[in-house]
């Protein structure tokens, strides 16, 4: 791994978090962008580089179980047993969402929660202190970038910071899987 967590400078991530700002950095997935998920400014800010809609929710990556049950009204024991028997990147649509921007949840109030297996967003979720936005670092509907060299010029400079870590690597080609626990406390696949 180019860059270890011990070696990164995460002062000048986290400033730019804390500013509202936003971010081009690598996910336990795909290269991902990223801000505070509390912040609604910010969030507008991701959408807007993405040429998104609104009404399309976001990915969001907390440090662990402790700090996803405070963004959660509720996490099932099912969903407890996925995230620690999954070894591949899951993604969790969680009912009831909490201390979040509006505009990172669904219009029902769900928000899809994961917690990344990889040190450096682990250890960049843990400098900031809240969860963080995760989305593909493409305009929508366009491809998934599979590397750094991929992700459109336009992207790059529409970002407040591009993280310098893991630019000349792929971690996981593909995106993550996102599984909903319905109301009878069964699993629905939704992206496998």
């Amino acid at each position: 791994m180019i860059g270890s967590p011990e070696k990164y400078d995460f002062s000048k991530v986290v400033e730019i978090l804390r500013e509202g700002g936003t971010i081009l950095y690598p996910t336990d997935t795909i290269w991902g962008i990223g801000c505070d998920a509390t912040n609604p400014r910010a969030v507008e800010k991701i959408y807007k580089i993405k040429e998104r809609m609104s009404q399309k929710s976001l990915i969001i990556l907390v440090e662990n179980v402790e700090m996803l049950s405070r963004y959660v009204e509720d996490v099932p024991e099912l969903a407890l047993d996925l995230i620690t028997s999954v070894s591949d990147p899951l993604t969790v649509i969680y009912p009831k969402a909490r201390k979040l921007a509006k505009n990172v949840t669904g219009e029902d109030g769900t928000i899809a929660i994961r917690i990344p297996n990889e040190p450096f967003c682990q250890e960049l979720i843990r400098s900031f202190g809240k969860p963080i936005t995760s989305t593909s670092a493409n305009v929508s509907g366009a491809p998934n970038p599979l590397s750094y060299r991929q992700i459109s010029a336009d992207i790059k400079n529409a970002v407040d910071y591009v993280v310098k870590v893991n630019q000349h690597t792929i971690n996981r080609p593909k995106p993550s899987t996102i599984v909903r626990i319905n109301n009878a406390g069964e699993i629905q696949i939704l992206r496998n």
